[in-house]
Order: structure tokens, then C-alpha cells, then sequence
């Protein structure tokens, strides 16, 4: 077993384990946070469990060594869940039960009674088990199936033989789980669409019946703004000219929002701010925050962590990535290839950090020459070939664009979502002007990269590259789009104690913090910084931290190391951000 840890791991208290509110976009009350220990059996697929095998802490996947359990959940087998927990419900009263995210596939029973089912490993799902509960003690089993890379499902970057840039796999609850009491009408979900320009933020409340409900907007604690939903649930509110806040990196101005229906009241918050693709003072196609030009420095984040694997051990570690990517000098961070709890996009919205949200790969085996051939050819394949890649299985090419839904609802309402990603170096890709569609038809409110890296279909607005291999030079894109280095550096260095094993993997080695210094100040004065003047529009260093195999991390994988000075990153900000 691999034994680097984060500090937030080594002083973990079982007893106490995550026990912030899960969903800071939409709180209440009536919360009540069922981490902890649970019993756990691993089966053949087709069995179910004559006793429990041990504990397991949720909601670490067993995979994880914060789990107390250390092993790999096969293809093939299911892993169980097990607790009892109380409840007593007034009259007029609901209970649901909430999950933060189970990879892959789950059913949840209580009291023996089946009360949801879940496919899709990165997304938050709930149950109304109301009718399933009893006075006093129930049960709660949980069951789940994990088939990884064996089958096209989305899975991200894990991978049943684990190395390099594909990581190990990991299966079960991985978020926390959580429940609430509720009225029978009650607010379900909200939307809240910032219009910038109309300095109004749009609203929309789902309940079974939302007429009536009582919206207020609150700045600083003063009461601004006070509304009222019509019958569909809608309406907006005005945001007056001294109490408008834009929302930047560099001023992250939160307003606090309540709606009350009925005996229901939920908190939530918003931002005013607006993004898209626009020009620049030269005429050169650029993004946009606000109405202006802004660039996008940023940082490829993946969201390992070697103790919890996915799940980050307290929610103090969620805020020391953000902030220290603030400290050197960054205003982005794209998540890699997974979706994070929703605290983590909390902290980017208070704290101020703008994030482009990848959507999971899935798919079969990558074709080595489908996916790799544009670094070397520069050509482009269409991506309605399903056998080159990998995405023959039908169900999961419909089950991609279910997860994607999900994924852009939950999301809708962080003001640091700025970019949607839903294919990466066609791992899995096909149909991309589809799932741009599918985004679109919920969310018009932000750009789309829709092919990071390669592959490109010639849509929308953005030209996406990633360049490791050799020197990038900018050059305009012949549809007029704004082009962005989604990923480029790499360079590695391990730090001796503080490796996950002896690997070495990156795109260009250093032994010395110096060495690295001086090499990406050289990439950044000699590459980035003109192909900014150029018209470059956002560029991503990878990465934040090592993750297993890669030692190219701005951080070594235990967090217990930054490999740079922070002055020397933010000289390199302050050099790309004045021109």
C-alpha cells in the first residue's frame, strides 16, 4: 500500500469526516450528514452479501487508503453498502436522501424497499424515501457496480491497469451523503442567470408548485431587492447601481439570495458577470469577462489526492489548491476530466477563480493512432466514426449526453463556470456538434471548447491546441475563433519523500527547483508571453500538483511541497497580464 498522505489525511477524525454543507448553491436546515463508518462486502455481480466484510469510511472509495479498506473493486463484482440510521417525520413531511457522487452504477434500498437508481459516477443524484421509512431505526444498502474501462460508460481518467497518465480506478460512494426534511412543496432546484448587461439577475424556481415564493437579495446583509415567483416559477430582480458588484478573479462580489415557499426557505448566492468570445483592442478574437477582454492564465487541476484518491480528505484542502494557485498567480483552473463536490466550486466562487469544467471520457480502448495522429499529421478526423474512437456501444453514447445534462444543471449556478469542455484529445469523442447542442439547449450563457487539444470539427468559437512537444508559436485561426493552449509545460521534477513511487513521468525533466525556475520562466517569456501579443486568448500549464505517475506538478501529490517561489510566478503574471 502507498504511503504519502496530506496532512489534512494524517489528522483525519473518523468520527467527523466532511461534515460541511454538501451544497452550498442551495442549503437549508434540516441537514443531516451520514458519513462516517458503514459495513461493506464486495460479491460476484449476481450475489448479495451472507455478511459484511468490515468497515468502510464513507465517503472514501475503498480504493482509497482513507477508507480503511484498500481494495479494488473488479469488473464483475458488486460492492455493498451498509448502515441503519433514525428518522421521525412530522405530518406534511418528506425525506431525501441525497448522494454526492457513486461511481458507476447504484441502487439504493431502504428497509429492503429499492428507492432509486443511478448510472454515472460524477454526478449528484437524491430519493424521496419517505414512503420507505419507519419510526425510529432503518436500514440503508447501497449497492454498486463498477465495470471501469471494460465497458464505454464515462469513467474519467481512471483505468483498470493504472500508469502514466491514466490512474487508478476507483468505485463507490466518493461524495458525501446527506439528507433533509422537507415540506411537500418544496424548492427542488433553482436557476439564477446573471444578465449582465441588464444588470437583472433571472430566476427560475422548480417545486411542484412555486407560485407566490418569496425571493430576497441580500448584499452585505442588507436586504436589496425583494420579488415575488409567478405561476411558472420565474421572474427577475433588479440589481440598482450602488449595490451593482461585478464579479472578477480579482473582486469575486457574492450576492446572498432566500426564497421562501410556503414552509419551505432556502439559501443560496449569485454573481453578476458575463462571458463569451468578443475582440480585442487590435480586432483579434478573444475572451471576454464582463463586456472586456480578459486572459485566462491558468492551470490544469485534476483533483487527486493520495490519501482519498477523488475525494479531497477535508474541505480545508479544497480551499489550499485554489488559493495557492491564486497566490502564484493564476485566475483559472481547468478541472480535469472530473466533476468536483460542489464546495469546490463554492471556494472558486467566493475565493475568485475562473473554471473551464471538462465533461468525463468514456468510451472503449483508445486507438493509439486516432487519438495521438494530429500531433504528429496536424490532421483532424471526423468524429462520427464510432469504431475509431472507441464509441460503438450505443446505450453509452446516449448515457454520455444524460451525464453531460446533469453535469451543465448541477454546475449552472457557479459563477466560476466559465467554459464548458466536453471532449479532451478524442478520448472517446464523437458527435461534438451534438453535445454542443445538448449544453446550448440549457446553458447559452457560456463558451464552449469542444474539442480540447484536437480533433477539431470547425465549430463554435473556440480553437483549442495542446502543444508539449515542441516550441509553440501562435498562429490565427483560419475561422476567425479565438484560440487557446488548453495544455502546455508538463515539466517534471520529483521531490525526494514526497513521490507516490519511483516513476518519473512528464514532458521534460529538471533536477532542481532552479532548473525548473529558470526553464518556465524561459517558456513563458519565450512562448507565451508573444503569442499573447498575437492574439493567444488562455493557456494552461499542466499541472497543479503530481498526480501517481506524473511528477509535473506546480505541487508535489502530497501538498507538502510548492516546487516554485511565488514570486517568481507571479513576475511571470505580472508579465503576461501587463501587455
Amino acid at each position: 500500500m502507498n504511503k504519502l498522505a496530506t496532512i489534512w489525511g494524517e489528522r483525519l477524525n473518523a468520527k467527523s469526516v466532511l461534515q460541511e454543507y454538501p451544497r452550498p448553491q442551495l442549503q437549508r436546515e434540516s441537514y443531516v450528514n451520514i458519513n462516517g463508518e458503514w459495513d461493506y462486502a464486495i460479491t460476484a455481480a449476481d450475489c448479495k452479501p451472507e455478511g459484511w466484510d468490515g468497515k468502510i469510511l464513507v465517503p472514501f472509495s475503498p480504493e482509497a487508503p482513507l477508507s480503511g479498506v484498500n481494495r479494488t473493486l473488479l469488473p464483475g463484482q458488486a460492492l455493498w453498502y451498509h448502515r441503519t440510521f433514525s428518522a421521525v417525520l412530522q405530518p406534511g413531511m418528506r425525506m431525501i436522501l441525497h448522494f454526492g457522487a457513486v461511481d458507476q452504477q447504484a441502487k439504493v434500498y431502504v428497509n429492503q424497499k429499492p428507492v432509486c437508481e443511478h448510472i454515472g459516477g460524477y454526478t449528484a443524484f437524491e430519493a424521496d424515501i419517505t414512503d420507505a421509512l419507519t419510526d425510529g431505526e432503518n436500514e440503508l444498502i447501497v449497492r454498486v457496480l463498477d465495470d471501469t474501462d471494460s465497458c464505454q460508460l464515462s469513467r474519467g481518467k481512471q483505468k483498470t491497469k493504472r500508469g502514466g497518465i491514466w490512474y487508478t480506478p476507483q468505485s463507490g460512494i466518493w461524495q458525501t451523503v446527506w439528507m433533509e426534511c422537507v415540506p411537500d412543496n418544496y424548492v427542488m432546484r433553482l436557476e439564477l442567470t446573471p444578465d449582465f448587461e441588464g444588470r437583472r439577475l433571472r430566476w427560475k424556481i422548480y417545486a411542484p408548485n412555486p407560485e407566490g415564493a418569496n425571493v430576497v437579495v441580500r448584499f452585505g446583509g442588507e436586504v436589496i431587492v425583494e420579488d415575488w415567483a409567478d405561476e411558472n416559477g420565474e421572474g427577475s430582480s433588479l440589481i440598482r447601481p450602488e449595490y451593482f458588484r461585478p464579479w472578477t478573479p480579482e473582486t469575486p462580489s457574492l450576492y446572498d439570495l432566500t426564497v421562501k415557499l410556503e414552509q419551505d426557505e432556502v439559501r443560496s448566492y449569485f454573481a453578476m458577470r458575463s462571458v463569451g468570445v468578443g475582440r480585442n483592442e487590435n480586432g483579434q478574437p478573444c475572451l471576454m469577462l464582463n463586456g472586456k477582454p480578459y486572459f485566462h492564465h491558468g492551470v490544469l487541476d485534476q483533483g487527486y489526492w493520495p490519501d482519498g484518491l477523488y475525494t479531497a480528505p477535508s474541505d480545508e484542502a479544497l480551499v489550499y489548491d485554489i488559493q495557492t494557485m491564486k497566490d502564484l498567480g493564476f485566475n483559472m483552473l481547468r478541472k480535469h476530466i472530473k466533476v468536483e463536490s460542489m464546495r469546490w466550486y463554492y471556494h472558486c466562487d467566493r475565493l475568485g477563480m475562473l473554471v473551464w469544467q471538462d465533461m468525463m471520457s468514456g468510451g472503449g480502448a483508445y486507438n493509439f493512432w486516432t487519438v495521438s495522429s494530429p500531433l504528429v499529421t496536424g490532421l483532424h478526423k471526423k468524429d462520427s466514426d464510432y469504431q475509431k474512437f472507441a464509441r460503438t456501444d450505443s446505450f453509452a453514447r446516449e448515457h454520455y449526453y444524460a451525464e453531460l445534462e446533469e453535469m451543465v444543471h448541477q454546475l449552472y449556478n457557479c459563477p466560476s463556470v466559465v467554459m464548458w469542455v466536453p471532449f479532451n484529445e478524442g478520448w472517446g469523442q464523437f458527435d461534438a456538434q451534438k453535445a454542443v447542442e445538448r449544453i446550448e439547449a440549457i446553458d447559452k450563457t457560456r463558451t464552449i471548447d469542444h474539442a480540447s487539444g484536437w480533433h477539431d470539427q470547425r465549430i463554435g468559437k473556440i480553437k483549442s491546441l495542446h502543444v508539449y512537444f515542441k516550441p509553440y508559436r501562435f498562429r490565427r485561426d483560419r475561422l476567425d475563433r479565438a484560440v487557446v493552449l488548453s495544455e502546455f509545460g508538463g515539466y517534471n521534477l520529483p521531490v525526494r519523500g514526497h513521490t507516490w513511487n519511483g516513476k518519473n513521468f512528464g514532458y521534460r525533466g529538471y533536477k532542481s527547483e532552479e532548473a525548473l525556475g529558470e526553464a518556465l520562466k524561459k517558456l513563458y517569456e519565450q512562448q507565451i508571453l508573444p503569442a499573447k501579443e498575437q492574439g493567444l486568448a488562455a493557456c494552461v500549464y499542466t499541472q497543479l500538483s503530481d498526480v501517481e505517475d506524473e511528477v509535473n506538478g506546480f505541487m508535489t501529490y502530497d501538498r507538502k511541497c510548492v516546487k516554485l517561489p511565488r514570486g517568481l510566478m507571479r513576475e511571470i503574471r505580472n508579465l503576461l497580464l501587463a501587455r
